[in-house]
């Protein structure tokens, strides 16, 4: 088991970019892939980014495909989602989950454990 604490989010205008950490605490952060989702007012939560455990394979939706990068340090037990180029459409409470698989997973089923949430708030 896992615990993720969120962290960096903020307001910022459109274009500024933000860098999101998830922190996780135990001694097996290595054995689960990270997803990070967000979740709009009146939205369902969607998949944004995923890293495998090792951080060689990682996955965006496209919305943000070359806006934003994902990466761990597995010393630190840490995860990053950095975000360039943020626009309105990005504001949402973004959320880091861990899960099991060796492969990454967009499916917001496949994730057992789950962070309190980071507000990202873009003004245009």
């Amino acid at each position: 088991q896992v615990q993720l604490v969120e962290s960096g989010g903020g307001s910022v205008q459109a274009g500024a970019s933000l860098r999101l950490s998830c922190a996780a605490s135990g001694r097996t952060f290595s054995t689960y892939g990270v997803g990070w989702f967000r979740q709009a007012p009146g939205k369902e939560r969607e998949f944004v980014s995923a890293v495998s455990r090792s951080g060689g394979n990682t996955d965006y939706t496209d919305s943000v495909k070359g806006r934003f990068t994902i990466s761990r340090d597995n010393a630190k037990n840490t995860v990053y989602l950095q975000m360039n180029s943020l626009k309105f459409e990005d504001t949402a409470v973004y959320y880091c989950a861990a899960q099991g698989s060796y492969y990454v997973s967009r499916r917001v089923s496949d994730y057992n454990y789950w962070g309190q949430g980071t507000q990202v708030t873009v003004s245009s």
